[in-house]
């Protein structure tokens, strides 16, 4: 007994505050609103890669709930978290949406999602090196030419979905500038990748020397 009493003020003060806050709540209107989120992957499988033309990295969310949590939704970090670890080998896969990948606030409800589902190819990770195609631009002062050319590195290592990878004939540099070149000279030019799914494992960068020979 002494223990529901010690303290009788405070303890009906605080049960005041909260019937305030409950009966605040429960007059807002109930509404829905929709929202972009991101998509996250969990449990990624580490000799897999996603080969899909189209990633999806972000879906739309219906959410419904009071007004004043809505509000509060659009601060709140929510993002669409798939688990991977049912993905051992190659192949589609397909992962529908519902509240164990979007957990929202408690309170609100999870509508629906745009899409609805989320399906994904998987192929093995490749690894291997590509040679460097050196480009040049402007021209040399007249009696000049290029009589040969060394690039360092050669090659560059690049990783990706396997099929994407063997398709990859080569990377590219940036253009060598000629223009203001009267002397054997080097530079260092960065390396293009035209695969988007295609990644260099080293610096994407080769330095290009060259040795310049008298036409005249």
């Amino acid at each position: 007994m002494r223990f529901l009493t010690n303290n009788i003020g405070w303890k009906l003060l605080s049960l005041v505050i909260a019937f305030g806050v409950w009966l605040n709540i429960a007059s807002e209107p109930e509404l829905s609103t929709m929202l972009s989120v991101p998509v996250q992957f969990k449990n990624y499988p580490a000799d897999l890669e996603i080969s899909s033309n189209n990633i999806v990295d972000a879906i739309h969310v219906e959410a419904h709930g009071a007004s004043g949590q809505l509000r509060d939704l659009a601060r709140t970090p929510i993002a669409a978290v798939l688990d991977f670890s049912s993905v051992t080998i190659p192949g589609e896969r397909t992962f529908t949406l519902s509240t164990r990948e979007v957990s929202l606030p408690r309170g609100i409800d999870l509508v629906r999602t745009i899409p609805a589902q989320l399906r994904f190819t998987f192929e093995h990770r490749a690894v291997r090196p590509v040679k460097v195609r050196i480009q040049f631009s402007g021209d040399l002062p007249p009696g000049l030419a290029i009589d040969s050319f060394s690039v360092n590195p050669a090659e560059l290592r690049v990783a990706g979905p396997e099929s994407r990878v063997s398709a990859v004939p080569e990377a590219v540099s940036d253009p060598f500038d000629l223009t203001q070149v009267k002397e054997d000279t080097s530079q260092s030019l960065a390396v293009y990748m035209p695969e988007p799914q295609v990644r260099f494992l080293d610096k994407a960068r080769v330095t290009v020397s060259i040795h310049l020979k008298n036409t005249h």
